[in-house]
């Protein structure tokens, strides 16, 4: 039995593994996912064979709990729109962090139920108080900072009917208390080695780690959110990892060791996409801090028959989607739109997609994936930059910092963070409801330049009408 074990786990850890490579690729992403979810509900069923069950009340609370947690997971990924998968992502690595911490309280809780549990060996609590109580630390800390993440990409919470903004606040003085923290924690679970059964020192290192979440990712701006919710994937990891080591669990550390190590590398390279350091997101209120610039000028909008005329010759078009795409749901008007001008014009047309377009790695690739754009034609920003000079048309739908040339300047929010050459084209159509800003809180020259095209309005109506403007051209 014990070998059908080692196997089952060393299954699940190579699905696991097998399932973030394929998750390198939109074309294979999917294919990852079913990798993933293959590999966790092996490790489930090997974790349970293993725990040896009898036939009593176990099976039920285990069935319980699988039948609603489905049924939870399922009701929740039907129910959320496109333009909620951030923060849905966000609200699911604190339920990782927090099933974590969990876990690791309910084999501490032991000791102080029944004394007699507790290990005789020192080296054995040292190792066991000190995962649990860096689980609790991260855990908790991922829980309650996820779940202002959640709100701070929602941008508020309706409470009673009533919409209440999420704040962005940091004073300089909340950097120490933040170190402060962590170094209380530390001392917690240093004491906590001598006095296990001590629940005093549990629920003191929860209250801290809880406190700690919100008041770390309370100072972050909007723009930094891509950075945070990948920095919480990493955490809920790391949390599982620690909690691996608390119960024995093999798995539950490959797994959560994956999950920490790939969010961590994907951390760094939304930093590096926003010119940003992780110390200067976690420790700076930057990033769109909540104060906009006052709009002082004007653009006189074109309408879908203006475009649709200009259009008509145009060999290159590269087309920027941004969350404002994801809004109005309009993926499948803008593949039209492509359709429409290869077929009538001729034209070549590629996706420009910014790393940290819409507020999540990999927003854009899964909206226009859905509408089968071909995989070919999304083109990363980095190789797509030098083709804009030869670009005859730039039709931009609902980005705004990402293709803002104030990110050149060297000062503000967006000070050397890298953009989408859209300004480099010939023309330049914007799809945008107005001039407002966008989450950093800067005013974009693009929009006033003498070859840029303003198309006000909603996303969807506005593609649908160039797209029928183009067929009765």
């Amino acid at each position: 039995m014990e070998d059908w074990i080692s196997l089952g786990y060393l299954l699940s850890a190579a699905l696991f593994i097998f399932g973030l490579k394929k998750l390198g690729h939109p074309r294979t992403a999917p294919f990852g996912n079913q990798l993933g979810a293959l590999g966790m509900l092996v490790a489930v069923v090997t974790t349970i064979l293993q725990m040896g069950l009898g036939d009593g009340i176990e099976w039920v609370l285990i069935g319980a709990g699988l039948v609603i947690g489905s049924l939870i997971g399922l009701w929740m990924a039907i129910r959320v729109e496109m333009t909620g998968m951030p923060e849905l992502v966000a609200l699911f690595n604190g339920f990782g962090g927090a099933a974590s911490a969990l876990v690791a309280l309910s084999e501490v809780w032991r000791y102080m139920e029944d004394p007699s549990n507790v290990p005789t060996d020192q080296l054995e609590i040292t190792v066991i108080m000190v995962a649990a109580g860096l689980s609790a630390l991260v855990g908790w800390m991922t829980l309650t900072g996820s779940l202002l993440a959640m709100f701070k990409l929602k941008g508020g919470v309706s409470i009673f009917g009533k919409w209440i903004k999420t704040p962005t606040w940091g004073p300089v003085w909340l950097n120490p208390v933040k170190v402060m923290m962590v170094v209380g924690v530390a001392v917690l679970i240093y004491l906590s080695i001598d006095a296990p059964t001590d629940e005093n020192y549990l629920w003191g290192i929860i209250g801290i780690s809880s406190l700690l979440g919100i008041v770390l990712v309370l100072p972050i701006g909007g723009a930094d959110m891509p950075v945070v919710v990948s920095l919480l994937n990493s955490l809920s990891g790391i949390a599982a990892a620690f909690t691996g080591f608390i119960i024995g669990n093999s798995v539950l550390i490959v797994a959560g060791s994956l999950v920490g190590a790939s969010g961590l590398i994907l951390t760094f390279i939304m930093c590096k996409a926003m010119n940003r350091t992780l110390p200067d997101v976690l420790f700076k209120s930057f990033g769109g801090s909540g104060e906009k610039e006052s709009l002082t000028r004007t653009k006189v909008g074109s309408d879908p028959d203006e475009v649709a005329m200009m259009l008509d010759g145009a060999q290159k078009v590269i087309i920027v989607p941004g969350y404002g795409m994801a809004v109005s749901q309009c993926q499948h008007q803008v593949k039209e739109f492509a359709d429409l001008i290869a077929e009538k014009y001729d034209t070549e047309v590629k996706y420009a997609i910014h790393p940290v377009a819409g507020r999540m790695p990999g927003h854009m690739n899964v909206l226009l994936a859905e509408a089968n754009v071909p995989y070919e034609q999304l083109i990363e920003m980095d190789e797509i930059n030098p083709e804009f000079p030869d670009c005859d048309v730039a039709l931009v739908i609902g980005a705004n910092d990402t293709t803002n040339p104030a990110a050149r300047s060297g000062e503000g929010p967006l000070a050397g963070m890298p953009i989408i050459d859209a300004d480099a084209a010939r023309t330049v159509v914007i799809v945008k409801r107005s001039l407002s800003v966008g989450y950093a809180g800067v005013d974009n020259d693009l929009f006033y330049m003498d070859k840029t095209m303003m198309l006000f309005g909603d996303g969807k109506a506005m593609m649908t009408g160039l797209n029928n403007a183009i067929k009765e051209s």
